[in-house]
């Protein structure tokens, strides 16, 4: 029990205060020795926060600190030029969003936009199917489809190609000099 209280005790007693940030928050840090190994200490960090606790009001440096992942706290200095920083960021940001929208708005001034989309509804014709007057279902399946690929041809465009098309391979070929980036696809 008495070395339960030593270290209750002891946390009081060995922190030791490392800085604050500019919202008014106060870190302190204090080592402490490992269980059972008397001879390795290890540094606890932590925060106590201004107001509530809300962990978005800590600075990215000290985070870092408090993670370990710096081994020395932030100075005052070191916090201003970083916050002078952002704040140069910040206003060339802004400066480039406003040149952007000036870009567009003169560029958009000298084009119009008829129309977005279709103005009329869908064709409800393509999706009735056409049976032949014969009733006796001799071959309806042929009609359906002629009727199919009738309609197909009617909406896409007729493809024209100059070369014969090329032999579809799952090894690689071409001596480099046809190689274009981003063409090629495996094989499904």
């Amino acid at each position: 029990m008495s070395r339960l209280w030593g270290r209750v005790a002891g946390m009081f007693r060995s922190k030791s205060f490392i800085g604050a940030d500019m919202t008014g928050n106060k870190y302190f840090s204090r080592t402490e020795q490992i269980d059972g190994l008397g001879e390795y200490l290890k540094e606890k960090r932590w925060v106590v926060f201004r107001r509530e606790e809300d962990p978005t009001s800590i600075p990215v440096e000290w985070i870092c600190w408090l993670n370990g992942q710096r081994k020395r706290a932030p100075t005052p200095e070191e916090m201003a030029e970083l916050d002078a920083r952002r704040e140069r960021v910040k206003l060339n940001v802004a400066l480039l969003k406003k040149e952007e929208e000036e870009k567009k708005a003169r560029e958009g001034t000298g084009r119009k936009i008829t129309s977005i989309g279709k103005a009329e509804g869908p064709e409800l014709t393509s999706f009735v199917r056409h049976f032949p007057a014969d009733s006796k279902g001799d071959k309806p399946d042929e009609a359906s489809k002629e009727a199919d690929q009738s309609r197909v041809k009617e909406h896409e465009p007729e493809i024209v190609t100059a070369e014969p098309p090329e032999p579809k391979t799952t090894e690689p070929s071409g001596s480099g000099s046809s190689f274009r980036p981003g063409t090629w696809q495996p094989p499904s």
